[in-house]
């Protein structure tokens, strides 16, 4: 069949809207129709070259939609059926999935390579395979992806909100909760009010923190994280650095998240510095792989007993948490409708993403209905 999709034809250039051959579904594999598609930072560090995949590629890692069709073996859903797409597929027989850790499931390793695990691709145009954002390819109207990046949700929940915890709320939340292992009572401090750095602050304060200190340079984040339940917003880390050693009466935060759009040698820095005894940095946000992005005092680290640590999608579940997340906000305890600061259709992927760089965007959606 053929399908209309945002594609990435090299580094430093916008999407192109083009129209793509689609193969069905073999063994393992559904067609997806999809219905929304998150405008994540994690795509622009494709357009911009610092986190090269293969090109060309069609973009998009957060998406939602209806299943159409599945090929043979597919046991997991059915024709129908509402799902929302996990940016890691997780296979639940590997080394990983057996232990409780889907979220590095092997079948990962092909993410940036944007084929299935086995090398081959499901989009083709002007004689090329084309590769699909990890392995989802959701700035497209129809995909064919495997069973294993999909998680069936409950039809009532309404697909353009549901899209959200494909990424961005489970990698934000659960920084705070999982990884950041904040409790109540603690101190948290979140540089990058972004889509995932928004939900880090509501991950802290369901963890029950005393203090959530959002850094943010842009001030519609740092108000939006004070609507979420941050209790202080700052511009720099050094205004944080300040009021938080004020707050704690000098032992410092016991977490500092790092949610930036791009990582580098300050934001680590400072992050390592308004930690306490024994505290803990985590780091979400993505940088140029090439570059040496953590440089900090190894002596700090030792005599303070401090950490730093990478979580990759919040240290969560996709299946289990994936739903849990979802039935939090069917339950009223997780905001996802207010996270949408604007919708898009499929054309305007380019105005999107230029809001985002601008700091318009909280979160963006596509809606491929629009």
């Amino acid at each position: 069949m053929k399908t209309k999709a945002a594609v990435l034809l090299e580094a430093g250039k916008p999407f192109e809207i083009m129209e793509l051959e689609l193969d069905g579904p073999g063994a393992g594999e559904v067609l997806i129709k999809y219905t929304s598609a998150g405008l994540c930072h994690s795509d622009l560090h494709l357009t911009d070259g610092d986190l090269p995949p293969r090109y060309p590629i069609v973009g998009g890692h957060e998406g939602s939609g209806i299943i159409q069709e599945v090929g043979p073996g597919v046991t997991k859903v059915k024709p129908g059926d509402h799902v929302v797409c996990s940016f890691i597929p997780n296979c639940g027989t590997c080394r990983y999935c057996s232990t409780g850790r889907q979220n590095l499931c092997d079948m990962g390793a092909t993410i940036l390579e944007g084929s299935m695990p086995d090398g081959t691709f499901r989009f083709h145009g002007n004689g090329d395979d084309f590769g699909a954002m990890c392995m989802l390819g959701a700035f497209s109207e129809y995909s064919t992806i495997s069973q294993h990046s999909v998680v069936k949700v409950d039809d009532w929940l309404p697909l353009e909100t549901a899209v959200l915890v494909g990424c961005g709320v489970p990698s934000g939340w659960g920084t705070a909760v999982n990884a950041g292992n904040l409790r109540a009572g603690d101190t948290a401090v979140i540089y990058g009010i972004g889509g995932l750095g928004i939900n880090a602050v509501q991950g802290a304060v369901s963890a029950g923190c005393k203090y959530v200190v959002a850094v943010d340079p842009i001030e519609m984040k740092r108000n939006e994280a004070l609507k979420f339940g941050a209790t202080h917003a700052f511009a720099t880390a050094e205004e944080a650095q300040e009021k938080v050693t004020e707050l704690t009466w000098g032992q410092g935060a016991d977490a500092a998240l790092i949610l930036v759009g791009t990582v580098d040698v300050p934001v680590v820095q400072a992050a390592t510095a308004i930690i306490g005894k024994g505290g803990k940095v985590v780091i979400t946000g993505l940088a140029d792989p090439t570059k040496l992005t953590v440089q900090v005092s190894g002596t700090d680290l030792t005599l303070n007993q401090k950490t730093i640590m990478g979580t990759l999608f919040g240290s969560m579940n996709p299946q289990y948490d994936i739903v849990r997340l979802l039935r939090l906000y069917d339950a009223g305890e997780l905001k996802l409708d207010e996270l949408v600061t604007k919708r898009y259709s499929l054309e305007d992927v380019n105005q999107g993403y230029d809001d985002l760089r601008n700091g318009l965007n909280v979160r963006g959606v596509i809606d491929h209905a629009v």
